[in-house]
This record gives structure tokens, sequence and C-alpha cells, in this order.
């Protein structure tokens, strides 16, 4: 009886710990801001898409992606209180200077409570 009571408290607390092991996502302390540029010109008012648990492009579709931000006017963007883990963010934009839209990417990869300057480039 009591190595089946070991074998049922082992069981939960491996499945607690499991699941407790969160990566990917909101509700940490980490964040990630930088530029849209497009060559070396700034991008301004781009929206930034961010895919969670994602190294590579998942592809242009942004209704595929967990959350936006809105870039300034400067072409700063900012996403904050996110989890350890990969992401892929997604820029798109428009510039004036070709009359075209932008659009690109880059996957990073964050470590817990670290803040990160990455700028997202964008192509026609």
């Amino acid at each position: 009886m009591k190595t089946k009571n070991l074998i049922a408290v082992l069981t939960i607390i491996l499945t607690l710990f499991v699941f407790s092991c969160k990566k990917d996502g909101t509700g940490g302390k980490s964040s990630v801001k930088g530029t849209v540029k497009h060559h070396s010109v700034i991008i301004g008012n781009a929206v930034v898409y961010i895919k969670y648990g994602a190294k590579d492009f998942p592809g242009s579709d942004v209704s595929q992606y967990d959350a936006s931000v809105s870039a300034d006017a400067n072409g700063n963007y900012e996403i904050k209180n996110l989890l350890k883990g990969d992401y892929y963010l997604y820029g798109v934009g428009y510039d004036p200077n070709i009359s075209a839209n932008v659009y690109g990417g880059v996957g990073i990869k964050l470590r817990r409570s670290e803040s990160i300057n990455t700028d997202v480039y964008v192509v026609e």
C-alpha cells in the first residue's frame, strides 16, 4: 500500500513540475524592443507581430500570430512581460520613399528576465 501511495504522490509532483515550467508567451519578466527598418529607412507606425514558440518564419498570415504591437512614428516597438523561450517577430509597414508595403522578420530567443534590443528589418 505504501508503494502505491508513493507512486501516486510522485506522479502528482512530476505532473505539477511539468506543467509549471511554462515557456514562451506572456507572464514573464523578459522583453524585446527595437526599431522597424527598411535598409536604413525607419518605418514609422509599422505593426510588429509575435509568434510564441517559433524559431523560424511561421508565414505571412498575421492571424496565425499570438499578439502584436504598433511601432511609434519613429519605428520603435517594445513587447514586455514575455517568458523565456523562442519567438518570431514579423514586421509589416509602408515605406513612403518607394511607395510600397514592406515586411520581414527575425527569430529571437529570450532568457529569463532578459531585455534585448532587436531591430526588425523589412523588405519589399
